[in-house]
């Protein structure tokens, strides 16, 4: 059975273009990396668990702030690169991230040093217009944007 991970794409309109809310992930492995590196704030679940509660519950761990309340559009999931299956929703809100922190992992580094060290599971979120989103996401997500933009077109 493949690995499952909920998330939630957090959005807002302003000026008559769409916004999303993405998140750079921490640690040494992706402190270099940009375009191609964001994703949107998920997290793994077991089966049996429901992902809207998953995706809500890791939202906030990896932001430190609340899900914000708004109409919720369920996407069709998606499966990765790596074989896991993404099931992500979008909520409208237009959140304040000023004091947006995240939850952190240990992680021994330099790798084979003996030394553990703490980092930040999200280093900095931010709000990007769609197209420059598609830039910033990891390839396996892009397509939740195309089903938002999709969603807010009907």
């Amino acid at each position: 059975m493949p690995k499952l991970s909920a998330g939630l794409l957090l959005y807002r309109v302003r000026e008559g273009v769409v916004e999303v809310l993405i998140a750079h992930p921490g640690g040494p492995f992706w402190a270099r990396k940009d375009d191609g590196a964001w994703s949107i704030p998920k997290g793994e679940y077991s089966d049996g668990e429901v992902p809207w509660v998953v995706a809500q519950r890791e939202f906030e761990e990896e932001l430190g702030l609340p899900v914000p309340a708004g109409p919720r559009i369920d996407f069709d999931p998606l499966k990765q690169p790596s074989g896991k299956v993404i099931t992500a929703f979008a909520v409208e809100g237009d959140l304040d991230i000023t004091d947006a922190h995240s939850n952190t992992f240990e992680l021994e580094w330099p790798k084979g040093s003996g030394t553990i060290k703490e980092f930040p599971e999200i280093d900095r979120v931010g709000w990007f217009p769609v197209a420059q989103a598609r830039v910033k996401l990891l390839k396996g997500q892009r397509p939740f944007l195309d089903q938002l933009m999709s969603a807010l077109a009907d």
